[in-house]
């Protein structure tokens, strides 16, 4: 065995269910569903920021499963397949409520003006801990839904679902170079949101001394 060489991908737990229902087991698809269908219904709603368009966004999602899923050629965890999918609809669905002809039609983006964050300052509390708590979950689903929809998407992708780079490039349409950007972008917005709520107010680095 050669150390050198990369890991072997883990299997793709769904797998079985998979090739189950691309048998014409609709068993399996409907389970594959009620596995999915909460994640995909939450990413549809982060994208689109209304609970009747998510609804529609995971009922499209489901169809062009049943439509495509023997198409799906498995080289790929199933998840990150349908999470795509569902993330194609949502798109869809925002540049038809916004009468635009696409969402990611902007031209490429630079690291030059990416601002700077204005409130630096270390949480309270662990960020892990923070997370699991209810309310910081709704802070973090409050500010995600003021972001940019080009930002919220690249975010929501990336780093809620974990697709990858590529992954989140080839749902969106865009250049892996511009997620990158996106995502800085996301997540600095997001960090300041954050931590000027859970920040710890006697540490800032950069008191704002406007209010002193």
């Amino acid at each position: 065995m050669d150390p050198t060489a990369p890991p072997a991908p883990a299997p793709d737990p769904d797998s079985e269910l998979v090739g189950r229902a691309r048998a014409g087991d609709f068993a399996a698809f409907e389970e594959l569903v009620g596995k999915y269908q909460n994640r995909v219904h939450a990413l549809a709603h982060r994208i689109v920021g209304s609970a009747h368009d998510a609804e529609d966004v995971t009922q499209q999602t489901f169809l062009s499963a049943v439509e495509h899923l023997r198409s799906f050629r498995g080289d790929a965890p199933f998840a990150g397949w349908l999470l795509r999918v569902a993330a194609n609809h949502a798109l869809k669905a925002l540049r038809k409520r916004r009468g635009l002809p696409t969402v990611s039609a902007d031209a490429e983006e630079g690291y030059g003006d990416v601002p700077h964050p204005e409130f630096i300052a270390p949480w309270r509390e662990d960020p892990a801990d923070l997370a699991a708590r209810h309310e910081v979950r709704e802070l973090i689903d409050a500010a995600l839904a003021e972001l940019d929809d080009k930002y919220r998407v690249v975010f929501a992708l990336r780093d809620i679902e974990g697709l990858s780079v590529r992954e989140t490039a080839e749902a969106t349409g865009l250049t892996e170079s511009a997620v990158k950007v996106r995502l800085l972008r996301a997540r600095m917005a997001l960090r300041e949101k954050l931590t000027r709520a859970l920040g710890d107010e006697s540490a800032r680095l950069f008191p704002d001394h406007r209010h002193g």
